[in-house]
């Protein structure tokens, strides 16, 4: 698919709903007593995916595509057999639901697609091990597929858990640990310190009228006797599909609008915006959404970047960086190697394929200036990564002859993105 922009010097687009906020939604939602109502919720491939395992572990769920509405009845329906739980891609259905099975106290049968199978999963299945579940791996260690076989609870002083691969282990061990009688007290024990999805989960677990205590800057309690009680929650537009956008705007000098998305939004991608300001482009709030301006000039500032707390952009700043004026530098993103893929490997070997120069580092990238005459009419591949499809989209509106491969991977979160890119860009 070739893009290019349409001769406007202004657009607005919707969004669909977070990802991250939906699915930690439906977990709680299953967790909490009586009846929960989720409005605006996204509808890709990892919902998906989260849904019908709630269904299959026996919740009765009623859903609406047509209204963006999602109602979940807090108590599943008993079963005396091993139930088979498919988590399919979707990192959050994943740690989320392994978590909230293994406290149960039941049996059940876990898998995954091949990609989730390679992705990190042993440092929540150490801790729940330690407090007390045991697993059968079925091929490799601490990897789906595997049996959750029992739960033989233990009285532990803290679980010690390492989050360097994922934040959402610890948001996954927060979440269910309201099922533990005696709640629980989590150690962190690696070096990350970034913890912005982590802080959702929080707020989201206080919506639902849980808590979470801060023993200290790495102990966190989920005190005994917290539950959580069905309510109405209303999701907020997916932040990180606004960024795409944003950075569309920027490169290609125009305003861009991103309905209903504002800066009071708990989403770590919001900081985005921060470093659109940096790199020279206007960011105004207004009362139906934000719009994000690009020079008129066409041409962005170089800028050097933490991304460890919004990691999910990391590629579409690569997408943006070969039309700044100076070098980009992106650090200490090295987890996102186990995402969906090695997304900093991917990213620096598509921009050279492209002619961008690019310093692949352990954590991060360095990104040099490229005159768009000099970037190469290639079709980028994406890895099977939607982030990837995603971002270089970006890209390829401002220089003609750069094609998506696979765009059809973006269904894992942002089903209709290139229908809406189509809006504000032409397609050959």
């Amino acid at each position: 698919m070739e893009l290019k922009p349409k001769r406007t010097d202004s657009f607005s687009v919707t969004v669909p709903g977070s990802k991250s906020i939906t699915n930690r939604a439906l977990l709680l939602a299953a967790l909490a007593e009586g009846k929960t109502i989720l409005k605006g919720t996204l509808f890709s491939n990892d919902s998906r995916v989260f849904i019908q395992a709630l269904i299959d572990i026996g919740y009765t769920v009623f859903v609406d595509e047509d209204k963006k509405e999602i109602s979940v009845e807090g108590k599943p329906k008993e079963s005396e057999k091993t139930l088979s739980v498919y988590v399919g891609s979707a990192g959050t259905a994943a740690r989320f639901l392994t978590a909230m099975l293994a406290l149960s106290g039941k049996s059940y049968d876990v898998d995954s697609s091949e990609q989730m199978r390679k992705r990190p999963m042993k440092p929540l299945l150490e801790a729940l091990e330690y407090m007390g579940v045991t697993f059968e791996y079925k091929e490799k260690p601490y990897a789906f597929p595997f049996r959750i076989v029992r739960y033989e609870k233990r009285k532990v002083e803290e679980v010690p858990l390492n989050i360097d691969e994922s934040s959402q282990f610890l948001s996954a061990l927060l979440m269910a640990g309201t099922m533990c009688e005696d709640g629980i007290r989590i150690r962190l024990t690696g070096s990350r310190s970034a913890k912005s999805y982590v802080a959702i989960t929080e707020r989201m677990m206080n919506d639902f009228g849980g808590s979470v205590k801060h023993i200290s800057e790495n102990i966190y309690e989920v005190p005994a006797g917290t539950r959580y009680q069905g309510i109405t929650y209303q999701i907020e537009p997916d932040v990180s599909a606004a960024c795409y956008f944003y950075a569309l705007a920027a490169v290609g000098g125009r305003k861009g609008k991103v309905m209903h998305v504002h800066k009071n939004s708990m989403q770590g991608d919001i900081r985005f915006l921060e470093v659109l300001q940096k790199m020279g482009c206007t960011v105004e709030e207004e009362k139906d959404g934000i719009c994000v301006t690009g020079p008129i000039d066409k041409k962005l500032s170089g800028i050097s970047v933490d991304m460890s707390d919004f990691s999910d952009q990391t590629m579409t700043l690569a997408a943006i960086a070969p039309f700044a004026g100076s070098e980009t530098v992106i650090s200490n993103v090295a987890h996102i190697r186990r995402q969906e893929s090695d997304r900093l490997h991917g990213t620096a070997t598509e921009l050279k394929r492209l002619g961008v120069s690019c310093v692949e580092k352990e954590d991060g990238l360095v990104i040099s200036p490229a005159a768009d005459s000099g970037i190469k009419p290639v079709e980028v591949q994406t890895y099977d990564d939607h982030r990837m499809a995603m971002s270089f989209a970006v890209l390829a509106s401002r220089v003609p002859g750069v094609t998506i491969g696979n765009p059809e991977c973006c269904a894992k979160t942002f089903e209709n993105f290139f229908e809406v890119l189509e809006t504000v860009t032409e397609t050959n």
